[in-house]
């Protein structure tokens, strides 16, 4: 009988790019039962409809995560002018159409500006944010209605490409905390229309790149031949 104490867990970190239409939490409890992980959560949601990095940390490693959230994440993806849905992505229906023709170079990089720097911010009605104990989207999704205070938050960097407008290309930097999905609210109503989320992919959180992560059905892969390979040993 080995009576040895156990060994602790010091975990690891993981990157994953996150698969479109999967929530951070499928993620998270996807490879916590295929990889038999006793302890696992994840560095910042990413929305279903988003993808990109996604940092997720084990064992003792999970204490590490405040720290991982606080840090920059750089972003990408691509808003269209014109149309709103109420989630300000796909996840839901078009709701109002808005005329476009107006909107001049001029216009956009205005729009830009004013949305870069330090700034207050009101996050999406449908978001993991929670009030009163329970996330937005849900509240969202009854048709109720819920006051919601505006954030500070700031955006370093917010790079536009409207070379196939009306949809715009766009590259954000910004802090902890910062909703992309407001930003491209917001950056309809300043170009006098409106505008939906299209396409997001965050690249970067911190020193993190998107470039290094697994993905994830491979990262299971390796983690099992891992796994056999200890039991066999």
């Amino acid at each position: 009988m080995n009576n040895d104490p156990p060994v602790p867990d010091e975990g690891e970190v993981i990157l994953i790019d996150k698969p479109l239409t999967w929530t951070s939490f499928d993620v998270a409890n996807k490879l916590k039962r295929a990889c038999k992980f006793k302890k696992i959560g994840h560095a910042g949601t990413l929305d279903p409809l988003a993808t990109g990095l996604l940092i997720l940390c084990t064992g003792k490693k999970t204490k590490q995560i405040d720290s991982y959230q606080a840090q920059e994440k750089e972003y990408t993806g691509t808003l269209v002018l014109g149309q709103t849905t109420p989630s300000i992505d796909l996840e839901t229906e078009f709701d109002v159409s808005f005329p476009t023709e107006h909107i001049t170079p001029e216009i956009l990089d205005n729009a830009r500006q004013q949305l870069t720097g330090q700034i207050d911010q009101l996050p999406p009605i449908y978001s993991a944010l929670r009030v009163n104990g329970e996330r937005l989207y849900k509240k969202a999704r009854r048709g109720e209605q819920i006051e919601i205070k505006s954030r500070p938050v700031t955006v370093s960097l917010f790079e536009i490409d409207a070379a196939d407008f009306p949809q715009v290309h766009f590259r954000i930097i910004c802090s902890k905390g910062t909703y992309i999905r407001s930003l491209v609210r917001d950056f309809g109503l300043l170009a006098g229309s409106g505008a939906y989320l299209s396409a997001l992919c965050r690249t970067r959180i911190g020193a993190f790149e998107l470039k290094d992560a697994w993905n994830l059905t491979e990262y299971i892969s390796s983690k099992r031949t891992e796994l056999k390979l200890t039991v066999d040993e």
